[in-house]
C-alpha cells in the first residue's frame, strides 16, 4: 500500500522577492521523498506534503538552509507575532538611522543642480559637507545598514538564483565603489573635478528601506482575519475539580471534563451540556442572529456565547480540535497553497532578473559608446538595476489571496486553498442536492398509509439502523411503538445506497426504501397505488415498507425548502450561472421543487454513483461546475465536481469535505463565494498589469537617462505599496446577502 504524505509546515525566513520564494520551493520539491512543496512569500510560510519514510523534518530544514534561507519548524502565532514584531523594530531603527545619516548627503544633490550649485547656499553645504564627510556617512549606510543586502545576494547567487538583493546591491555597490574611486583620484589630484554619487547609494538604501517597512505593515492586514478569528477564543476555562471551581489555560483541558459556563460568558471549548439549559448565539458561526435554544445533551461550540442560563458542559474535543481551530487552520492552509496563477508569477520572476541584469550592462556599454561619459552610463545602469525589481510582480497574487480568503473566512466562506478560488471564479454551472441543502432538511411524516398491522413496528425496526434524515423523520414519527420493536427478531440488514434497507425480522423478509425500490418487487394494489401517486404529485416524498414482497404501507414526508432559496438561485442565474436540483427522490417530487424555486432544470431518481456521472457529462459538454452537498452522502460528486462545495452546520463545520467549506446553512453565501472568487482573480489580474505595466514602462525610461536612481527607488517602493493596497481593497468588499453583512 502506497505511504500517503502528510503536511509539514516551516516558517521560512529572509525571503525578500518572489526570486526567493521560487528558489527555495524548487529545492523543497527536488528533496527526496518531496511530494509538493508551496512557498509563501508573503506568510513566510512553506506549507510541505511528505513521505515520512524518505525524510524528515530537519531534513527539510536543512534543504532550505542549503538555499540560503533560515526556517524553523512552524511556530505558534504568539512566537511568530514577537519575532515579526522584533524584526520590525529593528527594521524601523535601520531606516531611521539610515534616513538621519541620509539627509546631509541628500542636501549635497543641491550642488548638482545647474543654476544653484554656483550659489552660496551650495558652496556652504559643500563645505559643511565634504566629500570626506560624504564618504563616512556613505559607508556606514552601505555596509551596516546595507549589509542585509549583501547577505541576501551572497545565498542567492550561492544558491545558483538571482533575487532582488542582487539588484539592490550591484546598484548601490556601483554608485558608492565608483565615488570612492573618485574621492582617492581628486585625494591625488585636487585640481581634478570629481562626480560623487554617495548620495545615490545612501537614498536607494532608506528608500528601499522606507518601501519594505510600508510593504510589512500593509501586508500585516491581509491577516487580520486568522488574528480576529484568534480573538474570539477564550484563553480560560472554569473546570468543575473536586466539587470546587479552578480557572485553567485551555490547553490544560482533556477530555470529559466538566466546565462550568454562566450566563453571559462564552462557551471555552467544544462539548455537551450535561446540566442546565439555555439560549446560546451561535452567530459567528452559523451567521445567524436568533439565539438557539439548547438543553442537556445537545452540541455546543467553543467560542459561542451563552445568554441566559447556568450550564455544565462536558468537554468533547481537544483545544486543536475545536470547531474555531477547524476553522482558522483551513484560513491558514488556503493562504499558503498557491493558485495556478501565481506559478505564472514565479516563473517571469525566475528568469526576470537575469535579463535585468544584461539590460543593465547594455545600458551601461551604449551611453558610454554614445556620451563617453562613465558617471553618466552608471547613473542610467543603475536606475535599470533599480527600477526593475519584481517584488510588486512577488506581492500581486499571495497578497490577493490572503485578502480574499481571509475576507470569506470572515463571512463563513472557507477555501481549502489558492487553486480553488482561482478555479470557482470559472463555474458556470451549479448543482444542488435538495435533502437537507435545498430544503430545511426537517424532514415530517405528513401523511402514512398502513395495510398490514406490523406496519408500524416493522418500519421503526428497519429505519433505527440509519441516520438519514428520512430515517431519523420516520423514528420521530414512531417512538410508541419502540417496546414493540424490543421484541423483534433483527437479521441479515443490508442498507443500499439510494435505494432502502432491507432485513429478515422474525424470519419475515422485510424491506423500506423509495416508493420505486419496493414497488419493483412488492404487489401493491391500485387504489393504493392511485393513493400514492397523488402523494407524489403533491410533491411528498415517499417511503414504502414491504413484508414478504406485499406492500405493507407507506409514509408521505414533506420538507420545505430553505427561505433563502429562491434568492440564492436568483442571484446566480443573475450571473449567469446555470442552476440544476439533483436527487434520489421520483420525478413529480424533483419537478415540484424546481418549478417552485424557479431552477434551470432537474435530475431525479439519482444515486449516489448516477450524480458523480451526471457531474461528469456536464463537464464533457464544456462546463465548469460546482456540486452543493452535505460533504457526506454526497461525496462522489462533491469529489467529481470542478468545485465541491459542502455545507456546514454547527459542528459539521470541521468536516473537510469538498473545495469550499461553508459555515453555516444560508443559501446565499453561494452566489457571495462565487462573485468573491471573482473580485479576487480581477484583484489579482489588475496587479499583475500594473506590476508588470510599472516595469515595462520603467526599464526604458530608466534605460534613456530620464529617471533618477534615487526616482527610481521611489518608484520601486511605490508600486509594491500600490500593489499591497489594491489587495487590501478585497477587506472592504460588500456582500449582496445583506443578512450577513449585519
Amino acid at each position: 500500500m502506497e505511504e500517503k504524505a502528510i503536511r509539514q509546515d516551516l516558517n521560512v525566513f529572509g525571503m525578500t522577492c518572489a526570486a526567493c520564494s521560487t528558489r527555495v520551493e524548487k529545492s523543497l520539491n527536488k528533496a527526496p521523498g518531496v511530494e509538493r512543496a508551496n512557498v509563501n512569500l508573503v506568510t513566510e510560510n512553506a506549507a510541505i506534503y511528505y513521505h515520512p519514510s524518505e525524510t524528515t523534518p530537519e531534513a527539510l530544514i536543512e534543504v532550505v538552509k542549503k538555499a540560503g534561507y533560515d526556517a524553523a519548524k512552524k511556530m505558534t502565532k504568539e512566537e511568530k507575532d514577537a519575532v515579526l514584531a522584533k524584526n520590525f523594530r529593528r527594521e524601523v531603527w535601520q531606516f531611521v538611522l539610515s534616513a538621519v545619516l541620509s539627509l546631509p548627503l541628500l542636501l549635497t544633490m543641491v550642488t548638482h543642480i545647474p543654476g544653484l550649485r554656483e550659489t552660496a547656499f551650495a558652496e556652504a553645504i559643500g563645505q559643511v559637507i565634504s566629500p570626506t564627510v560624504q564618504l563616512i556617512l556613505a559607508t556606514i549606510i552601505q555596509f551596516y545598514i546595507g549589509a542585509r543586502f549583501y547577505k541576501g545576494a551572497y545565498k542567492s547567487l550561492r544558491g545558483k538564483s538571482a533575487n532582488m538583493d542582487v539588484l539592490v546591491a550591484l546598484g548601490t555597490s556601483a554608485a558608492y565603489f565608483y565615488s570612492v574611486v573618485e574621492y582617492f583620484l581628486q585625494l591625488n589630484d585636487p585640481t581634478r573635478m570629481a562626480h560623487y554619487y554617495f548620495e545615490t547609494s545612501a537614498i536607494l538604501i532608506t528608500l528601499i528601506l522606507l518601501g519594505k517597512l510600508l510593504e510589512s505593515y500593509a501586508t500585516s492586514k491581509t491577516t487580520e482575519s486568522i488574528a480576529g478569528l484568534l480573538k474570539l477564543q477564550s484563553k480560560e476555562a472554569r473546570v468543575l475539580r473536586d466539587g470546587k471551581e479552578w480557572n485553567v489555560p485551555l490547553e490544560e483541558l482533556s477530555v470529559g471534563d466538566r466546565v462550568v459556563v454562566r450566563p453571559g460568558e462564552k462557551i471555552p471549548i467544544d462539548g455537551v451540556i450535561r446540566v442546565g439549559e439555555s439560549s446560546i448565539d451561535e452567530s459567528m458561526i452559523s451567521g445567524e442572529p436568533v439565539p438557539v435554544e439548547k438543553k442537556a445533551g445537545d452540541e455546543v461550540i467553543g467560542s459561542t456565547v451563552n445568554f441566559d442560563g447556568a450550564l455544565q458542559i462536558e468537554v468533547t474535543k481537544r483545544m486543536d480540535e475545536t470547531v474555531l481551530q477547524s476553522i482558522i487552520r483551513l484560513v491558514e492552509e488556503a493562504q499558503g497553497i498557491k493558485a495556478p496563477i501565481q506559478r505564472l508569477a514565479d516563473r517571469i520572476s525566475g528568469i526576470f532578473v537575469p535579463i535585468v541584469l544584461v539590460i543593465a550592462l547594455l545600458t551601461l556599454v551604449i551611453w558610454y559608446l554614445a556620451t563617453g561619459s562613465f558617471s553618466d552610463s552608471l547613473v542610467a545602469s543603475i536606475a535599470v538595476l533599480v527600477i526593475a525589481c519584481p517584488c510588486a510582480l512577488g506581492l500581486a497574487t499571495p497578497t490577493a489571496i490572503m485578502a480574499g480568503t481571509g475576507k470569506g473566512a470572515e463571512n463563513g466562506i472557507l477555501f481549502k486553498g489558492g487553486e480553488h478560488l482561482e478555479r470557482t471564479a470559472k463555474v458556470d454551472t451549479v448543482i444542488f442536492d435538495k435533502t437537507g441543502t435545498l430544503t430545511e432538511g426537517k424532514l415530517e411524516v405528513a401523511r402514512e398509509l398502513e395495510r398490514l398491522p406490523e406496519f408500524h413496528a416493522f418500519s421503526l425496526a428497519l429505519e433505527s439502523q440509519s441516520d438519514h434524515p428520512i430515517a431519523l423523520a420516520i423514528q420521530k414519527r414512531l417512538t410508541d411503538h419502540q417496546k414493540e420493536v424490543a421484541q423483534l427478531s433483527l437479521d441479515r440488514v443490508r442498507n443500499k445506497a439510494g435505494h432502502g434497507i432491507t432485513g429478515m425480522i422474525d424470519g419475515k423478509k422485510v424491506a423500506i426504501g423509495s416508493y420505486r425500490f419496493i414497488t419493483k418487487t412488492a404487489a401493491i394494489h391500485d387504489a393504493d397505488r392511485q393513493q400514492v401517486e397523488q402523494w407524489i404529485r403533491s410533491g411528498q416524498t415517499i417511503v414504502a415498507l414491504s413484508i414478504e414482497e406485499q406492500f405493507a404501507g407507506a409514509f408521505a414526508l414533506s420538507d420545505q425548502a430553505r427561505a433563502e432559496a429562491g434568492e440564492a438561485i436568483r442571484a446566480l442565474q443573475a450571473a449567469g450561472v446555470k442552476t440544476y436540483v439533483c436527487s434520489g427522490d421520483l420525478e413529480p417530487v424533483v419537478a415540484n421543487m424546481a418549478r417552485e424555486l424557479g431552477l434551470d432544470g432537474y435530475f431525479a431518481e439519482q444515486l449516489p454513483g448516477d450524480k458523480s456521472q451526471l457531474v461528469e457529462r456536464l463537464q464533457q459538454e464544456g462546463h465548469v461546475v460546482a456540486f452543493v452537498g452535505d460533504g457526506i452522502n454526497d461525496a462522489p460528486a462533491l469529489a467529481a465536481s470542478d468545485i465541491g462545495i459542502s455545507i456546514g452546520t454547527g459542528t459539521d463545520i470541521a468536516i473537510e469535505t469538498g473545495d469550499v467549506t461553508l459555515v453555516g446553512h444560508r443559501l446565499t453565501l453561494i452566489p457571495d463565494t462565487l462573485s468573491l472568487s471573482k473580485a479576487t482573480m480581477r484583484n489579482i489580474r489588475q496587479n499583475f498589469f500594473w506590476a508588470l505595466a510599472y516595469n515595462c514602462a520603467g526599464i526604458p525610461i530608466a534605460a534613456m537617462g530620464l529617471l533618477a536612481p534615487w526616482v527610481a527607488g521611489l518608484a520601486m517602493a511605490g508600486s509594491s505599496v500600490s500593489v499591497v493596497s489594491n489587495a487590501l481593497r478585497l477587506k472592504r468588499y460588500r456582500f449582496a446577502d445583506s443578512e450577513r453583512e449585519k
